[in-house]
């Protein structure tokens, strides 16, 4: 049919380079802000948004879309990514504080890039979402970081709209209490 674009379902089954291309320029800008939300650091946004297309494309022909988008399970995977970033990080860190601060010079490139990216409130955020038990994480990653509709997110995570609710609305009490103790 001339002048109808074929949906996110359609473009996922033909699985083919022009298909996969045109679901990328689709979503690439809502994965990277769901990605930078997720991290405050563009840098990270940037890798999790290839990490995510790429992990898409290497299991084009695996995964049956649920709906006609394919952003509910990008974000998912994005969340994914993300917290493997952030054990990374975590490691990284703890690996760093043994390294005696005397011997350490500070690269000029490093405190830029850190006073661009650095963004207190939404790591603090982020980190809060990170501890939150599993099943809360992955519906407030969905539903409030990645504005899923409730609908979506509940077929995403094979649960019922109101389990999904009742997870965000448990989620926020956690975070609200995490981040009064975080001043």
């Amino acid at each position: 049919m001339a002048g109808r674009a074929d949906t996110d379902a359609e473009l996922w089954a033909r699985g083919d380079d022009d298909a996969f291309g045109e679901l990328y320029d689709r979503h690439a800008e809502a994965v990277w802000n769901h990605a930078y939300r997720l991290t405050g650091s563009w840098s990270t946004a940037e890798d999790l948004t290839s990490g995510t297309f790429l992990t898409a494309w290497r299991r084009r022909h695996a995964v049956k879309l649920v709906r006609d988008s394919a952003l509910p399970w990008l974000y998912t995977v994005t969340g994914y990514l993300a917290a493997g970033e952030l054990r990374r990080t975590t490691r990284f860190g703890r690996l760093l504080r043994r390294v005696p601060l005397d011997d350490t010079v500070r690269d000029h490139a490093d405190q830029v890039a850190t006073s661009v990216d650095n963004d207190r409130e939404l790591r603090s955020v982020m980190a809060a979402v990170a501890r939150l038990p599993k099943g809360e994480r992955e519906a407030v990653e969905l539903v409030l970081i990645g504005e899923v509709p409730v609908a979506e997110a509940a077929v995403v995570l094979g649960l019922a709209e109101a389990s999904v609710r009742s997870r965000i609305s448990r989620a926020r009490g956690r975070l609200r209490a995490s981040l009064e103790e975080m001043g």
